[in-house]
């Protein structure tokens, strides 16, 4: 551990996880907190984010649950106040809520089209519109790292899904420019085809795992881990001269055949 978040405050939304597994939240809010953050854990599921909690105070961490539905502006608004009364700043806000959905635009619901884009996008809007006053206020600016998808910049057929994330994509990048001058950096990562147990699990059979795993030149599995260490980067004060960037976490997925796979 060194210390990269030392002294600052941390909002993690989507923080929980299934049983013992590693998703992308909790890999991150894990990884923050190691690095001396104290974070809060948001998400709708009490047991999976009580889950993340014990992890982190397991390792001596810092942390504190809150439950809430990140699409709803009141419950967004209430959770930046838990975190700024509890520990009298926000530094972070890591957005990583998100649900997927397959099918075109002819197969698809407008129930399921607009519910993917308030989920994956407006829950985002809602998260940093309140987030960032109070990050000017109590920390003299912040950073924000969204997550965004490979999905958003190789479609194959997933199109809400795809719409929504390349939606996050344009979003990050007008919040920098909006916020640069009020100290504020957002920044996004496309993960690829990591091993979570959103992912994984019954759904997937080891032949699919596999396959995933070799779409990617370097023919290496990725996991939550390689998303929370991006994070921290964009996270940290060494990312001071960086925004607006979209980074793919994906072992070079993006740079083969768009072709859809089966896995």
């Amino acid at each position: 551990m060194t210390g990269r978040l030392e002294g600052k405050v941390a909002i993690v939304t989507g923080a929980g996880a299934r049983g013992d597994g590693l998703g992308n939240g909790r890999a991150t809010a894990l990884t923050f907190a190691r690095e001396g953050a104290r974070v809060l854990l948001v998400d709708r599921d009490e047991e999976a984010v009580r889950g993340t909690l014990t992890m982190i105070e397991g390792e001596r961490g810092e942390a504190a649950t809150f439950i809430a539905d990140v699409t709803d502006s009141g419950d967004c608004a209430r959770m930046v106040t838990a975190a700024v009364e509890r520990w009298g700043r926000l530094d972070v806000l890591h957005n990583n809520v998100g649900i997927g959905s397959r099918g075109s635009v002819v197969e698809e619901t407008e129930e399921t089209w607009e519910r993917v884009q308030r989920v994956n996008v407006t829950s985002m809007m809602l998260t940093s519109k309140h987030a960032i006053p109070e990050m000017v206020r109590t920390a003299g600016g912040g950073a924000i790292v969204n997550i965004s998808s490979i999905s958003a910049l190789r479609p194959r057929g997933l199109t809400a899904y795809s719409t929504s994330k390349g939606a996050v994509i344009a979003l990050t990048q007008a919040m920098a420019v909006d916020h640069a001058r009020d100290g504020i950096r957002v920044n996004c990562i496309c993960p690829g085809p990591v091993f979570t147990p959103m992912v994984g699990g019954d759904r997937m059979t080891p032949e699919q795992r596999e396959a995933r795993r070799l779409a990617s030149p370097l023919r290496i599995e990725g996991t939550a881990m390689d998303v929370a260490h991006a994070a921290l980067f964009l996270a940290s004060d060494e990312a001071r001269y960086i925004t607006g960037v979209v980074l793919p976490v994906d072992g070079g997925v993006t740079l083969m055949s768009p072709e859809r796979s089966t896995a």
